[in-house]
């Protein structure tokens, strides 16, 4: 064994037995050639991806090698050659190594505004809407999900102009998307609201100008301006949350923070909007790339809604609009992502430590256990500080507190399979959850808890098996 690699036990190396006159094997000689490349393969695909990225056609390996086609090749290199992860000459390069206070942070930028409707609350008064949702609640959750919906999808594009090199793209992305998308949602509160809910309307309006503007500050990677800009928000919710603001004041904070916000996100994309032409990207992303991650922020979103209705729904005197299992949903997205940073850094050391597809399956499985755990844990805790904090808050009996894990295990997953582009699966399976729970309640069909526990618990079944099977795959992390 060298000084520079670890052998690890594997099948010998296999020489077929061509008699000496016919030549050395042709197979024996591609798999010299890429031997090095073979040796740390842990998966045949790998392998044949390389074999396709050297313009080897079927044809080609057919009238070459004698085999079928380049996976059948690829398994037959695999199997030639013994597995051998060379050692780095420095330290192990690990990209997804990041630190806990970022993570936090971006935490911590979706939980301030929920601050929001503490200062607003007054703007929401009046009878009971539909469905005996607080007066209000309709309009303001339609705005919600439309946004959510909009700007996940936008988000996507976004990303995708900046990895490809094209910030001015990106900015002319959002330049375009943003405000369009703040005046769509907008305009979804207005067709859903009540003769009475004009003020909630109003409100609506500002929470799509809000989104729209923060979504293009996370995109850009400027969320540390976030907090400043809502500190006067933050600060007056804070207060009222002791003693009762004038409701003139708190409008004002409002406003002040709104304005701050849409701002910044506007001086982030001026220079889109003062330079003229085409993106630089050859043709750019398509559209309708980021139609599956718009249906996957629609899904998840349903879910989370339906998780700060549930009390109502069941016809218990709770708010709707502040849930505690919202709430803590909401501040466990910090350590969520810090989780799966955690993840990709583990399937990452079991590509550099196992040797066959069993054994790395093995370790991504149990790298993605610890990872789910560690989650439910967080929002465990989460979860019983903002029960107890919350002014007459349910208690957390068993069923509230299944619904939340399993809940939670839900979003996990899902952002898990969404990083590694397995969006199209996880997108469906959050936005069928999200109808069954639509139809249990138009239709009156169960308790609203036991009909949640049910669907968070296949829909987490469900993507827990595709996590295991999609990203258990070599191929999958490389």
């Amino acid at each position: 064994m060298s000084n520079d690699t670890t052998e690890l036990p594997a099948v010998p190396r296999r020489r077929t037995t061509t008699p000496s006159w016919a030549g050395p094997d042709p197979v024996d000689r591609l798999a010299d050639r890429f031997e090095e490349f073979v040796a740390a393969a842990v998966h045949p695909d790998e392998i044949a991806a390389l074999l396709e990225s050297d313009g080897l056609s079927d044809d080609q390996i057919r009238e070459r090698y004698g085999v079928r086609n380049s996976f059948v090749l690829a398994e037959e290199l695999y199997a030639r050659v013994p597995r051998r992860h060379p050692e780095p000459d420095g330290p192990l390069d690990d990209p997804w190594q990041v630190g806990l206070r970022a993570c936090l942070l971006r935490g911590l930028v979706f939980a301030l505004p929920g601050f929001a409707y503490v200062l607003g609350a007054p703007l929401l008064t009046g009878s009971p809407g539909a469905l005996g949702l607080p007066a209000g609640t309709v309009p303001l959750l339609a705005g919600a999900l439309f946004g959510w919906t909009w700007n996940q999808g936008l988000s996507h594009r976004a990303y995708a102009w900046l990895g490809s090199g094209d910030r001015q793209a990106a900015r002319r992305c959002l330049l375009v998307g943003a405000p369009v998308g703040a005046l769509l949602g907008a305009l979804t509160a207005l067709a859903v609201a009540g003769p009475a809910d004009g003020t909630a309307v109003a409100f609506a309006a500002g929470q799509a100008c809000y989104l729209g503007a923060s979504t293009t500050l996370l995109v850009l990677g400027r969320e540390r301006a976030l907090p400043a800009a809502l500190a006067p928000m933050t600060a007056g919710a804070l207060v009222a949350m002791v003693r009762p603001l004038p409701e003139t004041a708190g409008l004002i904070l409002l406003l002040g923070s709104l304005a701050a916000v849409m701002l910044l996100g506007l001086w982030e994309v001026a220079p889109a909007a003062r330079k003229s032409g085409t993106p630089s990207g050859p043709g750019g992303p398509s559209p309708a790339a980021s139609l599956p991650y718009a249906l996957f922020g629609l899904g998840t979103g349903a879910l989370v809604l339906y998780a700060a209705l549930g009390d109502v729904l069941a016809g218990e005197e709770h708010s709707a609009l502040a849930a505690p299992a919202a709430v803590a949903l909401t501040l466990s997205m910090g350590p969520a992502e810090r989780l799966l940073y955690r993840f990709r850094s583990g399937s990452l050391t079991g590509l550099r430590s196992t040797g066959t597809p069993g054994a790395f399956q093995r370790a991504t499985t149990r790298t993605g256990v610890e990872c789910l755990a560690a989650y439910l844990l967080v929002l465990l805790a989460l979860g019983l500080a903002v029960t107890a904090l919350w002014p007459d808050a349910p208690a957390l009996t068993a069923v509230r507190l299944a619904d939340l894990l399993l809940l939670g295990a839900v979003l996990w997953t899902g952002l898990l399979l969404q990083s590694f582009g397995a969006v199209l699966g996880t997108a469906a399976v959050c936005c069928a959850a999200a109808l069954a729970q639509t139809l249990a309640l138009l239709t009156h069909v169960g308790d609203p808890h036991t009909v949640a526990l049910t669907v968070y618990a296949t829909a987490a079944a469900v993507q827990a098996l595709l996590v295991r099977t999609l990203l258990g795959r070599a191929t999958a992390h490389r």
